[in-house]
């Protein structure tokens, strides 16, 4: 099932999400909305808060970053088939040096920033069956993994950009909370809670 998109502005966005157990209701049911609601916006990544779920779950799936020609053959060939979902995640270590790659997030639509994060990531988390394990990913994997793991910690992209290129967006941002922007998308939008 397609569930809306919750927009920039909704409190649920900036809670740290809850560690989850196995027994968590109707999980696979959520797992399996979340990736359908991801593919239906185009989206690489989708972390349970956005979906209104302030819990420890985010999914992602980078084939479509495979088709991008600037990539190195290799890195094409680990963004195929990408898919991963990660359940009470938790960062190690990020190493390296900081690069620049221009983020969008579904949360927040018509917004686009160079946000810069570490190449290298270290991530302890579980998939479905809730056995952990350590993972080191590094490119665009990692940067899909830690802007997700940022929703789970109630972190959006817009909070690691320059404060004048805040000031340029604030308009951008005040209309996505009151649900004045349109989105092929299904979304829900702080402002329009009450009414809807």
């Amino acid at each position: 099932m397609i569930l809306p998109i919750v927009g920039y502005g909704d409190p649920v966005l900036r809670k740290v999400g809850t560690v989850i157990t196995p027994d968590y209701p109707n999980l696979k049911e959520t797992i399996a909305n979340m990736y359908e609601t991801m593919y239906n916006a185009y989206g690489v990544g989708l972390a349970a808060p956005q979906v209104g779920l302030p819990i420890r779950i985010f999914v992602i799936d980078t084939t479509p970053f495979s088709d991008d020609d600037d990539l190195p053959a290799d890195e094409q060939k680990d963004l195929k088939g990408f898919k991963r979902t990660f359940i009470n995640a938790k960062i190690v270590k990020e190493e390296g040096e900081e690069w620049s790659f221009n983020e969008g997030c579904l949360s927040i639509p018509d917004v686009r920033e160079d946000v810069y994060r570490k190449p290298t990531v270290t991530i302890e988390y579980c998939e479905e069956d809730f056995v952990m394990k350590t993972e080191v990913f590094d490119g665009l994997i990692a940067r899909v993994i830690q802007h997700e793991y940022d929703h789970i910690e109630g972190v959006l992209f817009t909070d690691k950009i320059s404060s004048l290129k805040k000031r340029l967006i604030q308009k951008k941002l005040k209309n996505i909370t009151e649900g004045k922007t349109f989105q092929e998308y299904r979304m829900k939008f702080a402002a329009a809670k009450k009414g809807r």
